[in-house]
């Protein structure tokens, strides 16, 4: 039997992160070490808060929460996503308080210590704004060496920004954080940008299937998930439904898709104030070429997936794959 993946999950705890969460934490492969969070899609307390909320819900009280950056590195505080998430970035949806402690370390600190014990073996997923893990560079200018792999959920190649035109949440929520993040210089990145997650959907029918299952983590995500539709419809999708940003780059990070199209490009952060600050810069101009490898690539960028993941996330949160 194969060892489990040592994992670290960096998030803003909001509804596509507790899906990621508690996938995660149903995946066989994958020994999920520790979280971290940041501000983003609530502030970092309330990210934490709802992270310990989410592990509890499952179970998991003894995998450690550590609460991180609530601003950007230039001091900004976020636009937090109530729209998108809700007030407590659960959907509106209400949780036992949690009886585990936020772990004392701050996040940055918590991500090296998990990654030095993990000794070259640790994961990493990102999905979030990358505030914390450019402060644990900081800190620990080692840092991308002692890390096996780093999946990011953030950014467009091709497809337009969620936040303005050009720009996606994650990165263009702290621009100078994740342009510090992308050029750090990691044994294995991999950017998992809109271009795929606006592709693989959630639907309202498997929206249902989580309601019937009857188990409490099942009838969670479902009732979670119901604002979430509720904004993509108005915005996105002419039907209820939603993207699926932050668990498909769990998966990919676990190693349970395969991407279809990942070409090894450059890729930057725009930094400047103008109307292109915060949109991920890809160096795609290979494309007609089948994307030969860029000759100074720091990422594979996922471009194509199956579309398939959606159902298999409802099954593995319903645990009808036998997962655990």
């Amino acid at each position: 039997m194969s060892p489990r993946q040592p994992l670290l999950m960096d998030c803003d705890t909001g509804v596509d992160d507790a899906l990621a969460l508690l996938y995660l934490l149903r995946t066989p492969g994958v020994d999920l070490r520790a979280v971290t969070t940041v501000a983003g899609n609530t502030d970092a307390a309330q990210a934490a808060r709802n992270a310990l909320q989410v592990l509890e819900l499952d179970g998991r009280t003894d995998i450690p929460v550590a609460q991180g950056a609530d601003t950007t590195l230039r001091g900004d505080i976020p636009e937090y996503a109530t729209h998108v998430h809700g007030d407590n970035g659960l959907g509106n949806v209400r949780l036992p308080e949690p009886t585990a402690p936020i772990a004392a370390p701050d996040a940055a600190d918590l991500i090296i210590a998990t990654a030095r014990e993990a000794a070259g073996e640790l994961a990493i997923v990102a999905t979030a704004p990358l505030t914390n893990l450019a402060l644990a560079l900081e800190r620990e200018p080692e840092l991308p060496a002692m890390v096996r792999t780093l999946t990011v959920m953030g950014g467009a190649v091709h497809h337009p920004g969620n936040i303005t035109p050009v720009a996606e949440a994650n990165i263009g929520n702290d621009p100078e954080a994740a342009h510090r993040v992308l050029a750090a210089g990691w044994r294995d990145l991999t950017i998992v940008p809109l271009d795929v997650t606006m592709r693989e959907r959630l639907t309202e029918e498997l929206r249902q299937e989580l309601l019937a299952d009857g188990s409490p983590v099942a009838r969670f995500a479902g009732e979670i998930l119901d604002l979430y539709f509720a904004f993509h419809a108005k915005v996105a999708f002419p039907a209820r439904g939603s993207a699926c940003h932050d668990p498909l780059a769990a998966a990919i990070a676990a190693g349970e898709v395969t991407p279809l199209l990942a070409p090894e490009l450059h890729v930057t952060v725009e930094t400047g104030d103008g109307p292109a600050r915060g949109a991920l810069i890809a160096d795609t101009r290979g494309i007609h070429l089948g994307y030969p490898p860029h000759p100074d690539a720091n990422a594979r960028v996922v471009l194509e997936t199956d579309g398939t993941f959606p159902a298999r996330l409802v099954e593995r949160l319903c645990r009808r794959d036998g997962a655990r």
